[in-house]
């Protein structure tokens, strides 16, 4: 039977990560996965060019842009390991990159890129990895880790549990780690999908699906959150940037509410309309600032007939807070099959912040997605993975 200083369950972004670390420290370490490739979220993120982390995703900025019971969790591991640190990794194997916006960096060409550099750092710190391998038990003993693998048996001093949530099953997502997390008596927030297109009951999604494939910036809130990003319509409701960010706020039976004219003033353009282009219809009017099958679909639920220079100041005012305040109330999500990530998991108060150690069961770590921390969408998630594995990886 084979004999490790540390285990990783998951070839993740966390996993690897933390493996790399451990390795370079001299540890013995074994990375395990069922996945037949390492870094498959990695390998389909950012379209295919790896958003691989946000220069905006630091200390600073941790307690709004990263979801959990507790904001202050995540500030040890992302002021220790800093979306600079992790840049200068991805300079080092010299990996092109650009900033697209928002701080979200990607690369130049492919997400491949990025774990290979990750493949690179793991043979050189000699960790074994072991793929398309299955976990199939897992027991504490007296000193350390008993592992039934379906490759055999091992053991280990520290097992590190990077398997991630439940979003995205067709990638393999499983629950694993939640229900090792069950096993060793640990408390587990509940979970759903987060940054994940949003979908409506049949009467409002007749209206929508006309609109699908439809891109338009706008400001989607949620209560005092809101988001400027692009809002995009589909056969199943809403999505794009704008939607996947706040539905990680949005709670079934709540509503949204959507500007879209963000930063514009409606009445001064409604007036203006009124003034310099009198015989023209309100969706005519509209169109001139949105695309045009979305103004008709807002002009008809407005339901003002005749021209906008007859219409009165209060008839504009209408049809101005309603272009500034759509307020939308969808049903639900798509759910795991396309989010994201998982919001939710490993009860934070259940870990050391600094270690991410598990209080009640020396030896015993949770890393990344798996944990109660949920970052925005654009690379957020990726820093926390790195963040949260390197940190791990030097206690381990």
């Amino acid at each position: 039977m084979t004999h490790y200083d540390a285990i990783v369950l998951g070839a993740g972004a966390a996993g690897m990560m933390a493996a790399i670390e451990a390795g370079r420290r001299g540890r013995q370490v074994l990375l395990v996965d069922h996945a037949n490739s390492p870094g498959e979220k990695i390998r389909i993120s950012g379209g295919g060019r790896c958003n691989f982390t946000n220069t905006n995703a630091t200390v600073e900025t941790a307690r709004e842009r990263f979801l959990s019971q507790n904001p202050r969790f995540a500030l040890s591991a992302l002021s220790r390991y800093t979306p600079a640190d992790f840049i200068k990794l991805v300079d080092r194997h010299t990996i092109a990159h650009h900033e697209k916006t928002l701080g979200q960096l990607f690369c130049d060409g492919s997400a491949l890129e990025i774990i290979n550099m990750l493949m690179t750092e793991l043979k050189r710190a000699r960790v074994t990895v072991a793929l398309s391998t299955s976990l199939e038990a897992v027991e504490k003993t007296e000193d350390g880790f008993a592992v039934r693998l379906s490759s055999g048996r091992v053991t280990c001093e520290r097992l590190v549990i990077a398997t991630g949530g439940k979003s995205i099953p067709k990638m393999g997502a499983t629950g694993l780690g939640y229900k090792i997390a069950e096993q060793f008596g640990l408390a587990v927030t509940q979970t759903r999908p987060a940054l994940v297109p949003l979908t409506f009951e049949p009467g409002a999604l007749e209206k929508l699906k006309p609109m699908a494939g439809i891109s338009t910036d706008a400001v989607v809130g949620h209560g005092r959150t809101r988001f400027e990003e692009a809002l995009l319509f589909t056969h199943r409701g809403l999505s794009g940037p704008a939607i996947l960010q706040i539905s990680s706020y949005w709670r079934e039976g709540d509503a949204i509410v959507v500007d879209l004219l963000p930063g514009g003033d409606a009445m001064d353009l409604l007036r203006e309309a009124r003034a310099k282009t009198p015989r023209l219809a309100i969706q005519t009017v509209l169109a001139q600032h949105l695309p045009k099958r979305l103004a008709q679909m807002l002009g008809d639920e407005l339901d003002l007939p005749g021209m906008v220079g007859d219409f009165s100041d209060k008839k504009l005012e209408k049809v101005a807070t309603f272009i500034k305040g759509w307020t939308l109330k969808p049903v639900g999500s798509e759910g795991y099959r396309t989010a994201e990530v998982t919001l939710g998991g490993i009860d934070t108060r259940e870990l050391d912040a600094k270690t991410f150690e598990t209080r009640k069961v020396p030896g015993l770590y949770f890393i990344g997605e798996v944990v109660d921390v949920t970052g925005w969408l654009g690379g957020y998630n990726f820093q926390w993975a790195w963040a949260s594995g390197w940190a791990a990886g030097q206690a381990i």
